[in-house]
């Protein structure tokens, strides 16, 4: 587990907490409480529900027929009828149907592991500008701590005779300044909080808890770029998108194909009374059979043509997912690099600045002069200071794009 921050600022949700998470936890959190990604889920479920209902019969029909001036037969007067049919649709058109739902409700599946992975980016750029907040508020404090040491000596070496007033002003100004910025900085940190506890479906002032460090990852070049196009939900949702069509397509030409129905119709028939006969009033039961004619072809046809549209519309999508997923690789292949290397720079930079400034420190110590200089040299160090802390944010989020793009699982 990753270390956490030790440091609780005033007024501040950020901080310890009785349990420390991890942005795993946080993921874990947000997947079961995230409302859009449950949303996706009852999509899902809810297409799973049309699959029996495409692979059913249609319901048979019952029918009820009572003869107001009967109909006399040899054996007796028919009093009333009762019919049965049930309707066959032709061969496979419930298995092609059942399929063309089944298709469409994997999609859905693909929809909603698209969603998640897109939720756990969500998270990780929420989170991550906390961490640079946080970074930047211990810096400014460090910094106002510093400034006060320096206004301090500046003072002591005024009221000695050994140094000027304006120096004493100049490190007030800074003060000053740095205290106004930490002040925005504390401002900032609601929203910020907000808006992550938001993702997760939380409270908006539950506290966070951030780590006090971020490490940098080497990544060999095509970094899990093989998966870009075989493992993208996205991808498949499209590629089931079209086998759905193709089997709605095959669905609607054996729509198009004669129906066939099974009936029973049964006959109540009276008793002759003028005389006595074999059979007299026995009722009817008559099997029947009947096919259904598919003459008015225009809607089938329709049908097809709707379905072999949807395949080039969704292959066409699927083309062009996979250049945007191309570009958007590259990008945050881009980004990785360039704030890999800009951290690298801002390390270096910090430790050479801070050199500069302990050398005019001394010299500030020992002679009284260039108190501008040390003062500058003390904001050329809190710049790089924050600018590493600002690439590592981004370095973190860029990272956290490519996982989602490249559809990672956790």
């Amino acid at each position: 587990m990753k270390k956490l921050v030790l440091i609780i600022m005033t007024a501040s949700g950020i901080g310890l907490s009785a349990h420390s998470q991890t942005l795993d936890d946080y993921v874990k959190t947000a997947a079961e409480n995230n409302p859009g990604l449950q949303s996706r889920y009852r999509e899902y479920e809810a297409a799973l529900q049309k699959v029996p209902q495409a692979a059913a019969l249609p319901d048979p029909a019952i029918s009820f027929g009572y003869f107001i001036s009967p109909v006399e037969t040899r054996v007796g007067p028919q009093q009333a009828k009762f019919s049965l049919t049930q309707m066959f649709p032709w061969f496979g058109t419930l298995k092609a149907q059942g399929n063309a739902a089944a298709l469409q409700a994997e999609a859905r599946l693909q929809a909603f592991m698209d969603a998640r992975n897109q939720l756990v980016y969500q998270v990780a750029e929420a989170y991550y500008p906390l961490y640079e907040l946080q970074e930047w508020t211990r810096i400014e404090q460090e910094n106002i701590l510093i400034l006060e040491s320096y206004k301090s000596l500046a003072n002591t070496r005024y009221q000695n005779g050994k140094g000027a007033m304006v120096d004493v002003l100049r490190a007030d100004m800074m003060l000053k300044e740095a205290t106004t910025n930490l002040s925005v900085l504390r401002q900032k940190e609601k929203p910020l909080i907000t808006r992550f506890n938001q993702v997760l479906n939380r409270p908006e002032g539950e506290a966070v808890v951030v780590p006090d460090t971020l490490m940098i990852t080497e990544y060999r070049e095509g970094y899990r770029k093989d998966s870009l196009l075989s493992a993208n939900p996205l991808i498949d949702e499209l590629e089931l998108k079209v086998r759905a069509s193709e089997a709605g397509e095959l669905a609607v030409r054996r729509q198009g194909l004669p129906r066939i129905g099974l009936g029973l119709d049964y006959v109540l028939v009276g008793n002759r009374t003028d005389m006595d006969l074999p059979d007299n009033g026995k009722n009817v039961l008559m099997p029947m059979v009947s096919v259904s004619i598919p003459i008015f072809r225009s809607k089938y046809k329709a049908a097809q043509k709707e379905a072999q549209l949807m395949q080039d519309s969704y292959s066409l999508q699927k083309k062009e997912l996979g250049n945007r997923l191309v570009t958007a690789y590259d990008k945050a292949w881009f980004e990785i690099q360039q704030q890999h290397e800009l951290a690298r720079l801002y390390e270096q930079q910090t430790e050479e600045s801070q050199q500069s400034l302990d050398l005019l420190f001394a010299a500030y110590s020992n002679s009284g002069k260039d108190f501008e200089e040390v003062l500058r040299m003390q904001q050329q160090v809190l710049k790089y200071q924050k600018l590493k802390a600002s690439a590592l944010t981004q370095y973190q989020i860029a990272r956290a794009e490519m996982d989602y793009l490249t559809a990672k699982t956790y």
